[in-house]
């Protein structure tokens, strides 16, 4: 009667040794896997990031990212420059509290301004995978 649970509990189990195929349940596709589903022994070929980030695509998209985010971080600098920060502008209102009101406003125009950024960056990024995944299909062509 041992052997006959014993027996039952290995049907049960689908993954009785651990790395074996069924330990990843399959998603139920017909087609192949989206490659960001790939696992790394499925990935054949992996993108050369050396190389992705040389191509001028790439370079141009983070210069447009840099120009939009380093303006929208300098006021996070004002806490370096006390000496401005306490001129008083009316009565014993000074910049530092009008800049900490400005606060409320200045969040929701410069997330106003990151979604209109954001659209151009997400173009600028279509265009490297493109030309990365190009890339990729001529040194395959290259090999084969």
């Amino acid at each position: 009667m041992g052997d006959d649970q014993e027996s039952e509990s290995k049907i049960d189990d689908l993954t009785p040794e651990v790395g074996a195929a069924t330990d990843v349940a399959p998603l139920g596709r017909a087609e192949t896997k989206p490659a960001h589903e790939l696992t790394a022994a499925e990935d054949s070929n992996p993108v050369d990031w050396s190389r992705v980030t040389q191509l001028p695509e790439f370079r141009a998209m983070v210069r447009a990212k840099l120009r939009f985010i380093i303006p929208a971080a300098l006021p996070v600098l004002v806490g370096y420059a006390p000496g401005l920060m306490s001129k008083r502008v009316i009565g014993v209102v000074n910049i530092a509290y009008l800049f900490a009101l400005s606060q409320f406003f200045m969040a929701w125009i410069i997330a106003a301004l990151y979604l209109r950024a954001a659209a151009r960056f997400d173009m600028l990024e279509h265009k490297v995978i493109e030309k990365a995944e190009s890339e990729l299909r001529s040194q395959r062509d290259h090999k084969g």
